[in-house]
């Protein structure tokens, strides 16, 4: 075949085969024109993101529920407690959570019977890069609880009071509520101090006959009952 004619055969089947191979068809000595990267730095090293962290929670501890008021103080809130000893509420792990209630009923013959209730819980929360600190974590509990005792339902005369020197942060939440057939005077107490939140319910009612108890007496009650339990918490991590 004439010299020019071979040529042209060459190129015309260079040109039949797929582009990714016209590279190696060309008789040129250049360099590919694909990537120039030496190998092993086709990928730049990439840094690994630092994880997130969080305060460390304060509180590592909750006291005995059933230990949070001393004698006097349930003598005060319970004239005729049935078992001084309490009613320990169940718990899977009572550093995180404990709950403890006491009742009484104060008969006075004729002029019928007192009857008071009493309860305090302790929510303790540990810091978790994933959702928090462990007071921001007790925070958000804390405005739940007083959120959920301000839309108790049926309450009634529903009110907010101010409690200063309690925690971090205390807030007492009054209202009346029927149960039973009998009108209830009823107290809660929220209570932060770090990372543990405390909840006391403290209510009273005039039964068969007696005169309904002063909201302003079960109010005060309760707001002392709190202190005392926000003191027990932080005693039992101070031990």
């Amino acid at each position: 075949m004439h010299r020019s004619a071979k040529r042209l055969a060459g190129l015309l089947t260079c040109a039949a085969v797929p582009m990714l191979l016209v590279a190696g068809c060309s008789g040129s000595d250049s360099k590919s024109s694909g990537d120039s990267t030496p190998s092993g730095s086709s990928s730049a090293a990439t840094s690994t993101a630092p994880s997130p962290t969080v305060a460390a929670a304060k509180f590592k501890k909750l006291p005995n529920p059933c230990t949070a008021f001393s004698k006097d103080t349930l003598d005060k809130l319970l004239p005729k407690v049935k078992d001084a000893a309490g009613a320990q509420g169940k718990s899977t792990d009572p550093t995180v959570r404990g709950a403890c209630s006491w009742t009484s009923s104060d008969d006075q013959g004729v002029d019928g019977t007192q009857f008071r209730w009493l309860d305090v819980a302790f929510q303790r929360y540990d810091s978790d890069p994933a959702v928090g600190s462990g007071e921001k974590r007790a925070t958000d509990f804390y405005t739940q609880q007083v959120n959920d005792a301000k839309g108790t339902q049926g309450a009634k005369k529903v009110a907010t009071v101010a409690t200063a020197g309690t925690g971090d942060a205390a807030t007492a939440i009054t209202y009346d509520i029927a149960k039973d057939g009998n009108d209830f005077k009823n107290t809660t107490i929220v209570t932060r101090t770090a990372n543990i939140v405390v909840t006391v319910n403290y209510n009273g009612a005039g039964m068969a006959g007696a005169d309904d108890p002063n909201g302003n007496d079960l109010l005060k009650a309760a707001q002392a009952a709190a202190k005392e339990a926000v003191t027990a918490a932080t005693k039992a991590n101070n031990a």
